[in-house]
């Protein structure tokens, strides 16, 4: 079973992706801020984080470049999601480590997509 990190501080967005997710048979764990989302990237070892890029406490460009920098967790493919899509937030993710990017509130049908492609691409 495909482990995924669900990194996003409303709860009903997370408890929404929790559902879903849980449904298609993916093991789900959850953090409500880039600092918990370290710790449990560690703890968990998901094949994948969907990392909400506007947080408290640590946002996720932060939580992601420090992800990418540790040698034990840089392989965890990320994908970046923002409901406030603003200008070059794409791009930032990117350049901070994320291996793709979408926009809230997410097509499901496409995010299980991209989840499946960059569990592909590890197995690979």
């Amino acid at each position: 079973m495909s482990k995924i990190l669900v990194v996003e501080d409303n709860e009903m967005n997370r408890d929404m992706l929790v559902r879903r997710l849980t449904r298609k048979n993916y093991e789900v764990e959850t953090a409500a801020d880039g600092k918990i989302a370290i710790e449990k990237a560690a703890a968990f070892q998901p094949d994948v984080i969907l990392m909400d890029m506007r947080m408290p406490v640590m946002d996720g460009w932060q939580a992601t470049r420090s992800i990418k920098a540790d040698s034990n967790l840089q392989s965890i493919a990320i994908i970046g999601l923002s409901a406030n899509a603003m200008e070059g937030d794409r791009e930032k993710a990117m350049e901070a480590g994320c291996d793709d990017y979408d926009t809230k509130p997410v097509d499901f049908k496409s995010l299980v997509a991209k989840i499946e492609s960059m569990i592909n691409k590890k197995v690979a």
